[in-house]
C-alpha cells in the first residue's frame, strides 16, 4: 500500500482529507493516499484535530500515539502512528465501504 509506510517506530499514513463532510468516514485508496472525509471545518486546526481523534478511535489507540507530521494547512497530510501493530492495514480496510462490482 502506497498510503501506508512502515517506520522503525510504527507507520506513516499518507492521507487525502476532505473537510466539512456530513460525517467522518474512511473512503479507501485515492491514488497513493487514503481518502478520509472529516465532518469538521478546516478552521483553526479543527479538521486536523478531528482527523487525529477519528483515526485514534478507528485504530483503538490513545490519541497521543498519532501525530500530524505534514500538511497542517493542506488536504494532503502525513500522520505518524507510533507503535502500531502490523494489522493496521486490515483495521483501516475494514472501515471503508466495499466496492460493488
Amino acid at each position: 500500500m502506497e498510503w501506508l509506510l512502515p517506520t522503525r517506530t510504527g507507520y506513516f499514513l499518507r492521507i487525502h482529507v476532505v473537510p466539512g463532510a456530513a460525517s467522518n468516514q474512511i473512503m479507501g485508496p485515492h491514488g497513493d493516499r487514503l481518502k478520509i472525509r472529516i465532518a469538521a471545518a478546516p478552521e483553526k486546526g479543527a479538521a486536523n484535530k478531528e482527523l487525529l481523534n477519528y483515526l485514534a478511535k478507528c485504530l483503538g489507540l490513545p490519541k497521543n500515539r498519532l501525530h500530524l507530521k505534514s500538511g497542517a494547512q493542506d488536504r494532503v497530510k502525513v500522520v505518524e502512528v507510533v507503535g502500531l501493530a502490523p494489522e493496521v492495514q486490515e483495521r483501516l480496510q475494514a472501515l471503508w465501504p466495499s466496492v460493488s462490482s
